[in-house]
């Protein structure tokens, strides 16, 4: 593959993908990072009911930063965390980290400032995506869905 087709089929899906769904809706806001931890870099957000937070924390080798807000535990992922992985329903995938403020068992005030919920050691935000996903379903208890691929062995 040439680098100008592997640029320009970047753009492409970073395009296709901006439509999604998954924009920010009227009335939401970014969850910021600590200062310690923003480094100019850009971010998205796995949530969950906080109910589940724990459970998904404990099955993570390692997590990046973890806020909670608005009943929700938030890990922060790399941009197009999304693309090629089907998150399940217990998740949202906030795509540049744009969340609203309301959400199931809401716990926080309007206008409160997200709750750190875990530093990482390390001073990495992101927590895996894929080790996430994984988590995540465990704690759904559901399988991983991945994209299928025909893998007949060639003759």
């Amino acid at each position: 593959m040439t680098h100008a087709f592997a640029g320009a089929l970047t753009g492409f899906a970073r395009d296709r993908f901006r439509q999604r769904g998954s924009r920010s809706e009227p009335g939401g806001r970014r969850l910021q990072l600590p200062p310690a931890l923003r480094a100019g870099r850009e971010y998205d957000a796995v949530g969950v009911a906080e109910r589940h937070g724990p459970r998904v924390m404990d099955l993570l080798p390692r997590a990046g930063c973890v806020l909670a807000d608005a009943g929700r535990w938030w890990w922060i992922v790399p941009p197009q965390s999304d693309v090629g992985v089907t998150w399940p329903p217990l998740a949202r995938y906030a795509v540049g980290a744009q969340v609203t403020g309301a959400s199931e068992g809401r716990t926080g005030r309007a206008g409160e400032e997200p709750r750190l919920v875990h530093w990482p050691r390390d001073n990495e935000p992101y927590t895996h995506p894929l080790l996430l996903h994984i988590a995540v379903c465990a704690a759904a208890g559901i399988s991983p869905a991945w994209p299928r691929e025909d893998r007949r062995p060639r003759s």
